[in-house]
């Protein structure tokens, strides 16, 4: 009876916690994310203030990385193009962070619980990301394009995306998305920042 009882209680926080990490209905909108998820406007507005990473470019990198999706992986390889093999990195999460730059947030940050499946240290992760490419690389934090490129190449293989057509074509599309989410958010940002009562 008592086995019955903990796997009731284990289905319903695995159900609230998938129901609460879904993927917004209009992702294209961050005006609806927001809407949809208010918890995730506090996040991204926290991480803004923390990092100075503006919230519109946090977004349109998640937008291109994961398309909001909470459990993303990059696909397995095939063998013959039909056999499964492994998949080509670590990414997970939002963030599609690596394992090995997880890590390293989470040692100068100091937080030592944050999980790459969980939207608020998936976006404290990219503005602790960009603030470092600012110092590493001097690229500000509100250069989307750039940004992108040293988020996906990483620091040290920053200076070849000339040659690397297909990053170029991502980090053209991060800008665009994140021109998108900036002009929607001037629509919406008041309205957002009024206070909210929140049951949890």
């Amino acid at each position: 009876m008592k086995k019955k009882n903990l796997n009731k209680i284990l289905f319903l926080i695995f159900f609230l916690f998938s129901a609460c990490s879904s993927i917004p209905k209009n992702v294209s909108d961050s005006c609806s994310i927001f809407n949809e998820r208010y918890l995730w406007y506090k996040h991204t507005k926290k991480t803004e203030l923390k990092w100075g990473t503006p919230i519109y470019i946090q977004l349109a990198i998640i937008r291109i990385e994961s398309d909001f999706d909470w459990l993303a992986k990059p696909p397995r390889e095939k063998i013959f193009k039909i056999i499964p093999f492994k998949r080509p990195s670590s990414s997970f999460g939002y963030s599609q962070a690596v394992k090995g730059t997880w890590e390293q947030y989470k040692k100068e940050t100091g937080n030592k619980f944050a999980t790459r499946a969980r939207f608020k240290d998936s976006v404290d992760f990219i503005g602790w990301y960009t603030n470092k490419t600012e110092t590493i690389l001097k690229i500000s934090k509100k250069d989307a394009f750039k940004q992108y490129i040293a988020y996906h190449e990483g620091w040290g293989n920053y200076k070849y995306y000339k040659r690397n057509e297909k990053v170029i074509g991502l980090a053209k599309k991060v800008k665009k998305q994140s021109d998108i989410y900036k002009k929607q958010l001037l629509k919406c940002r008041k309205a957002l920042n009024k206070n909210k009562y929140i049951i949890f």
